[in-house]
């Protein structure tokens, strides 16, 4: 398997993400039998975010039907939105694939805390390659020489610090090998970054994104390939990981077509949120998938076959397996 993107401009993405943002709770009175659920996301600045608003609206819209509202909460990301479903405090979540594996058996980043047993998939959304990006002062022209640089790794709770832990004991690093490990949020990396602050970041993300667009565009940094026997032996050993590539020309300054593996965005629950809550927002998404499609360039792509089986090594949720049994996706 391989991660393909799609190929449009990113320039409208920050514009993209306001207007919806700013439509992701529609205006309505509260009733008695409404029931308010709330997705969690990750940064403001990253694709979660605008994806969990793009499903709120949709959800927010049929609310006469099904009396559910919907809202977006922005979180540390993948491994913070797993904790929260299980604590309860949140319906649904945006989790990278390998943070939902994870979640599952008990291991990596959730390893203290065990197995959660009730974590449901929901259905997938974009593949997310891993982004490595590089001032331009910096000189980088493979990922080892950022041995001894200023890097952020990510920030803690985040699937790209997970990602990235994962990555450097497969490669024999530590974060010491870096002069400074920072962990900062996807909303600060990239002024970092322009500012001299770092030489270069780790980013798990759907393309296009404005937080590699603004970098790339504002002080010109340099999109860097991630490769090498470490990464081929992740990609070999774990089913969540597949080879990737980010197209030249997609940002400013990037002619060149960058080669990386990744991941996939999926979206999970709990098996105690009830079956009818599920059930209507997965059909408020897919019954409106064009449109959908539509609400970001990094979903332009998707597709019902992909999306009820990709990068979901949890258990389908019982609302949602009820939609794709009577839509004939699955058995």
């Amino acid at each position: 398997m391989s991660f393909k993107f799609s190929t449009r401009a990113a320039a409208s993405v920050a514009a993209i993400t306001a207007a919806f943002v700013t439509t992701a709770s529609l205006p309505g009175v509260a009733t008695a039998q409404q029931r308010f659920i709330t997705i969690g996301t990750g940064g403001v600045t990253g694709v979660y975010y605008p994806a969990g608003g793009a499903i709120c609206r949709l959800v927010n819209r049929d609310r006469a039907k099904h009396n559910l509202r919907c809202s977006v909460e922005s979180t540390g990301g993948s491994v913070a939105n797993v904790n929260l479903l299980k604590s309860g405090e949140l319906e649904f979540g945006v989790a990278q694939s390998d943070v939902q594996y994870f979640a599952t058996k008990g291991e990596g980043p959730m390893k203290k805390d065990g197995a959660f047993s009730d974590i449901r998939a929901v259905f997938a959304l974009h593949p997310e390659p891993f982004t490595v990006v590089a001032r331009k002062e910096a000189k980088i022209s493979s990922f080892a020489d950022f041995k001894g640089k200023r890097f952020n790794v990510g920030n803690p709770g985040s699937g790209t610090r997970s990602s990235m832990d994962e990555l450097l004991a497969a490669m024999g690093w530590k974060a010491s090998d870096f002069s400074l490990a920072s962990e900062l949020r996807p909303d600060e990396h990239g002024s970092a970054l322009c500012d001299g602050k770092i030489d270069g970041f780790f980013y798990a993300v759907g393309h296009p994104s404005a937080n590699i667009q603004d970098p790339t565009t504002i002080c010109g940094a340099q999109l860097v390939s991630l490769t090498g026997p470490a990464v081929d032996k992740l990609v070999k050993e774990r089913p969540y990981y597949a080879v990737a590539t980010v197209p030249g020309g997609m940002y400013p300054n990037n002619a060149q077509p960058i080669t990386t593996f990744g991941v996939q965005a999926t979206v999970v629950s709990s098996a105690k949120v009830p079956a009818d809550v599920v059930y209507a927002v997965t059909r408020s998404v897919f019954e409106n998938l064009d449109e959908f499609k539509k609400l970001h360039p990094a979903l332009a792509n998707l597709n019902p076959q992909d999306m009820v089986k990709n990068g979901l090594s949890a258990p389908l949720h019982e609302g949602a397996a009820r939609y794709y049994k009577e839509k004939g996706w699955i058995k």
